[in-house]
């Protein structure tokens, strides 16, 4: 089977977002563009690792080559659903990202699980302008990825949604923060008592 490279460069809608109840929620990440919708399913850790990480690759793009952030907006941005249908293209096994410094831009890639473990690999700002040493250690071309190229503002906006949606989940415990249950949980500081 062949693999597929599912590119949007740029895309018209890039989010991250879930399907299911809380607690029982899927989290995905969302590209479409040119009459094209891909999802891919993901860990809500890694949505979380992946804004952090996100916003790490802008300040080093700031510091290292002046690239000018948009401020943080306090607008609401992109909160509505994933558009339909969200079809599970492949489970996200590596998440690749690095910064285009020719056209200013982030690119970011999910990979499907391969053999090994769910990752963030951090590739740093990068110059484009030395030859792709880099493409020896692709990992395994084997696997269908999902690219997509964002602005910095695109990437700012994706960062702010992506921290939303993975806060909106269940409410923590006030006093073990362990997430709540909509039916109430076994809190360990209450000796298992529902509360």
């Amino acid at each position: 089977m062949s693999h597929q490279v599912h590119a949007f460069e740029p895309p018209e809608r890039f989010v991250a977002g879930t399907v299911g109840a809380p607690g029982e929620r899927t989290f995905f990440l969302q590209a479409r563009g040119g009459g094209r919708l891909v999802s891919v399913a993901l860990e809500k850790v890694q949505v979380s690792l992946l804004a952090e990480k996100l916003e790490e690759l802008l300040t080093e793009a700031q510091r290292r080559f002046g690239v000018q952030l948009p401020e943080p907006t306090v607008s609401v941005g992109d909160n509505g659903p994933l558009d339909t249908p969200v079809d599970e293209e492949f489970r996200v096994g590596t998440l690749g990202l690095a910064f285009d410094v020719d056209t200013a831009t982030v690119v970011i890639e999910a990979i499907a699980t391969g053999e090994g473990e769910a990752e963030v690999e951090l590739g740093g700002p990068e110059d484009d302008d030395e030859e792709d040493a880099d493409d020896d250690e692709e990992p395994d071309e084997t696997l269908d990825r999902l690219r997509v190229r964002l602005t910095p503002e695109a990437t700012r906006e994706f960062i702010e949604r992506a921290r939303r949606v993975v806060n909106a989940g269940r409410p923590p415990c006030p006093l073990c923060g362990q997430p709540l249950d909509p039916a109430g949980h076994l809190c360990p500081r209450h000796n298992g008592y529902h509360r």
